[in-house]
């Protein structure tokens, strides 16, 4: 039986997407987990694979159109089928019950939230924490958009969550009232756990909370019927909005304690664009940005930027203010968790060069052939960490987690922040497919189009700014890893050997390690192997 594929929500906000490529044509044969498409989103081009097999019997997108969430993506069945009801807009047959006993994980869980939907009273809704990544395993509650008692509506922003790549806008798939509220801002829950409950106002659902279990976890709170009633009067005058409809053009309706809310292709128009979305007024429900107001904005005149002058030397002050992107406000979070909760030290090496140079230099010799310097550090630290694996290990609160696989990250510096692309089993891999795979997860990163899976899993990383001149710096560790290498610039210089001075290359490096999970003896012993195998690079090809 044949298969709809609609166009997939690859976000909690998107609401359109653009083919950007197809990589299979109609007619061609598609196995579960082939890449079916490249789709453009707000946030990134992601690829879309297939979760059936058969044939492709109709494209319903063609590349470079742009289609709603849900409009007919595709048609997977059988070689000839006859798909003529579908493309008159007819309902698929459902599924059977044996094809839903034989269904993936996923699809039993929604079955069993089904179940769960059918006990409740009508018109209410438990909503449980989204998944926001393919491997998402739980999710942080960063500012609730919606307060209980609040009326919601199809569309609208629920709250905003926070995974370990970013800070997400969550959206309500229903209408109703927030009726309860299973999560406080900053509160941390699995997916699948209850984060709300919406339904009609008034309703009481004090004994639906405590009877939901998600992954055998007990809600957090409960909200009694009363708390609906009592909230409900302070939603009343956010409709009216007088306020937002006085605000002056520089501080659009759309503007909410420093977040701008515009839907996800008003974002991607206004960066092709460079419009500044808070210089843009917003028609949408409560202020929000949409498509024509990008498309009708004209920029005013530059005011006056606001400036204290100085009588005397005629200078001024001035400044801008750049809203922080859910990137940013990541790498911030993460960091500041890992600084604050991982108890760091550091060690200094500086190893001697001139093997690596002349190595490098001979490899490079070879036609097609070529290696960078941070290559060979990052095979020699694969390598080492083989031979230490308490520093290839990961901290949890509950266990310690000694990795016998190696999966190096490589820190990739974008115009928004820092992405951290994995090298997956480093370890086994020739110095040149290394330095061919960083170079495509930079380009990648720089393209926006590096997937959550290829920056995902690094059980080590290794931050490089020698390029930039710096000769020596320490970095934060990259959680749950236990230790971080920072690696400086080659700089010449008098060293001594065979006892006189000689001009030698040398290159400082500085491992941060977790006291948690690496006492400085093993560091050490681990920089003492990685010396041995950057200085002599032929060590690492015998």
């Amino acid at each position: 039986m044949a298969e709809v594929i609609n166009m997939p929500r690859l976000s909690d906000t998107m609401e359109e997407g653009t083919v950007a490529t197809w990589l299979k044509q109609v007619g061609d044969k598609v196995e579960e987990g082939e890449i079916l498409a490249e789709i453009e989103t707000d946030k990134a081009t992601m690829e879309f694979e297939s979760f059936n097999e058969g044939t492709l019997l109709h494209i319903g997108i063609q590349e470079g159109e742009t289609a709603k969430v849900d409009t007919l993506l595709a048609i997977i069945g059988e070689e000839g089928e006859d798909i003529s009801g579908y493309l008159n807009g007819e309902s698929a047959p459902a599924a059977s019950e044996d094809a839903s006993e034989s269904s993936t994980p996923e699809t039993s869980e929604s079955a069993s939230s089904d179940a769960k939907e059918e006990a409740l009273p009508e018109g209410v809704t438990v909503v449980t924490m989204p998944r926001l990544s393919d491997t998402m395993e739980e999710g942080t509650v960063a500012s609730w958009l919606k307060n209980v008692g609040d009326a919601v509506e199809e569309g609208d922003i629920l709250a905003e969550i926070e995974t370990d790549k970013a800070t997400m806008e969550f959206e309500s798939f229903q209408s109703g009232h927030l009726l309860y509220v299973g999560l406080e801002e900053g509160e941390s829950a699995k997916v699948d756990a209850l984060l709300a409950i919406l339904g009609p106002e008034g309703t009481d659902v004090s004994g639906i909370a405590k009877n939901f279990t998600a992954g055998g976890a007990e809600p957090k709170k409960e909200a009694p019927k009363t708390e609906a009633k009592k909230e409900t009067p302070k939603a009343a005058p956010k409709k009216e909005e007088p306020k937002k409809t006085a605000a002056p053009a520089s501080k659009p309706a759309a503007t909410t304690s420093g977040r701008i809310f515009a839907s996800p292709l008003a974002k991607k128009m206004a960066e092709e664009k460079g419009i500044d979305l808070a210089d843009v007024q917003g028609s949408g429900e409560n202020g929000r940005i949409v498509k024509k107001d990008i498309e009708n904005f004209t920029p005013k005149a530059a005011a006056p930027a606001a400036a204290v002058a100085s009588v005397a030397s005629g200078a001024v002050e001035s400044f801008d203010e750049v809203p922080n992107s859910n990137m940013r406000k990541a790498i911030a979070k993460n960091l500041a968790k890992s600084k604050f909760t991982a108890p760091h030290y550091y060690l200094n090496v500086e190893f001697d060069m001139d093997n690596a140079i002349a190595f490098r230099k001979e490899v490079n010799a070879i036609p097609d052939t070529k290696i960078s310097f941070n290559d060979i550090v990052v095979k020699a630290c694969a390598m080492a960490l083989k031979q230490h694996p308490q520093v290839n290990s990961q901290w949890f609160d509950d266990r310690m987690k000694l990795n016998h696989h190696v999966h190096i990250g490589v820190a990739v510096a974008v115009d928004e922040g820092l992405l951290v692309p994995v090298v997956k089993f480093a370890d086994q891999r020739k110095l040149t497919q290394i330095g061919a795979a960083v170079k495509e997860y930079a380009i990648k990163a720089k393209t926006k189009k590096l997937s959550l899976e290829e920056m995902e899993g690094s059980t080590f990383t290794i931050s490089n700014l020698g390029m930039f001149g710096i000769d020596s710096f320490t970095s934060i560790i990259n959680q749950p890893n236990s230790a971080i290498l920072s690696v400086g610039a080659i700089v010449q210089k008098p060293v001594v050997k065979d006892g006189a001075i000689v001009v030698g290359n040398t290159m400082k490096l500085c491992l941060a390690c977790d006291h948690r999970t690496v006492d400085g003896a093993t560091g050490a012993q681990f920089l003492q192997t990685l010396k041995g195998y950057i200085e002599n690079p032929l060590t690492m090809v015998l």
